[in-house]
């Protein structure tokens, strides 16, 4: 029914298959420097970068003039939009909402711990979080002023400002309150690139009791040599996926790893998934009703985490201190108490009312018919006999978080 444009950096080109519609190139920062910035607490973006990033976006919003532009994590988009007169549709986590309620925001691995202590240091960043937050929004705000745009308030605003609001997750697990009619929840998105199989599948018995560990790109790699020899007694199989960032000797009979696995066959076969706790590999093995060691090392990670613990399908690990004997405890703490596998199983049956694309379909044809008017922006351009455009795009932090 549309007109679909994809805009993105081409380096994740190959991810996007053989969807509809054009694609666009847009540059955005290596993930390396991304992944930098979020260890040291930096900010994310310079306003230099961000100011470019407009710049681009405007570019494309002329050249393709779109009823709607959607955006993961694309902070730009939320200058350019409005600037452009186009409806923003913003794909986001609950757990960053404004709305999210009272949860506390743990502290993520930072020198403020390994100095003071993590009982300390938390008290101290719960008295500083709002100037650190007000700081981090400081490039975005002083951006939008420059384009006589009004400032947003803190980081939360910044990640969820939107004309609508779409949280890739489930409200048993990351619940808002108060929200307004144009937050919406889709439902996790559960994409992941086509592969095969791999040679030794069959090998694996259909009982769920292997463990499944992918630290993805931003995990501890080095953890990986320690942990999978913690796990050799495990009374199952374990299935490690590296994603190419170490290079691992063969290992006993009872440990596979390959450079990637799919992730829901893997997680499907196991009892526990062991993951960085990001949203993307916690809701993969969510999905399939297995329970999570999540070892959370940026804040994103600790607030998915602190979700999950909360729901009671899995247990939050720092990464910092963290060694893979106590991993291997968690992992058979988990395993063997069958509450974690129950409440796996409770979210995975939440997670199956959801229907992203479809529930997405819906609230876009609400927008593009004047049901959900844009609140910061001058119209939609299409004209009522144009076919519309909509034109997705941004920095692909899921990739980062996966």
């Amino acid at each position: 029914h549309f007109e679909v444009h994809f805009a993105c950096d081409p380096r994740c080109w190959s991810l996007l298959g053989e969807g509809p519609g054009r694609r666009w190139p847009l540059a955005t920062m290596v993930p390396q420097t991304f992944l930098d910035r979020l260890r040291a607490g930096a900010t994310l973006y310079r306003l230099d970068e961000l100011e470019r990033y407009v710049a681009a976006d405007r570019e494309l919003l002329r050249q393709t003039e779109p009823a709607v532009v959607v955006g993961d994590f694309r902070l730009s988009l939320g200058i350019a939009a409005p600037l452009h007169g186009v409806h923003y549709m913003n794909v986001t986590n609950a757990h960053w909402s404004p709305y999210r309620g009272q949860w506390s925001f743990p502290l993520p691995e930072h020198v403020l711990g390994r100095i003071l202590g993590q009982h300390l240091g938390q008290r101290v960043f719960d008295a500083v979080r709002p100037a650190v937050f007000a700081w981090h929004a400081r490039p975005v705000n002083r951006l939008r002023r420059r384009h006589g745009l009004p400032a947003l308030g803190n980081l939360l605003s910044v990640y969820t400002q939107g004309d609508t609001v779409l949280y890739s997750d489930i409200p048993e697990l990351a619940p808002t309150y108060a929200a307004p009619g144009t937050h919406h929840y889709l439902g996790p998105l559960g994409a992941q690139p086509t592969q095969t199989l791999p040679t030794w599948a069959d090998q694996i018995p259909d009982d769920a009791r292997a463990v499944y560990v992918n630290l993805g790109s931003s995990g501890r790699a080095d953890l990986l040599p320690e942990l999978l020899g913690a796990l050799a007694q495990h009374p199952g199989s374990v299935l490690a996926a590296t994603a190419g960032r170490i290079d691992l000797p063969p290992r006993p009979g009872n440990i596979r790893v390959e450079k990637y696995l799919p992730g829901d066959w893997a997680a499907a076969h196991s009892a526990v998934v062991v993951c960085n706790g990001g949203s993307a590999p916690v809701y993969q093995a969510l999905r399939q009703g297995t329970p999570v060691v999540g070892i959370a090392s940026n804040l994103d990670q600790f607030l998915m985490m602190q979700a999950v613990e909360r729901a009671g399908a899995g247990l939050l690990l720092r990464s910092g201190p963290c060694r893979g004997a106590a991993v291997a405890q968690a992992v058979e703490r988990v395993r063997s108490d069958p509450r974690y596998r129950q409440a796996a199983q409770a979210l995975a049956r939440s997670i199956t009312r959801f229907d992203p694309a479809t529930r997405f379909n819906e609230i876009l044809q609400n927008v593009l018919s004047g049901r959900a008017a844009p609140s910061e922006t001058r119209g939609a351009r299409a004209g009522p006999t144009e076919r519309p455009s909509v034109t997705g795009g941004g920095y692909l932090l899921e990739a980062n978080r996966a």
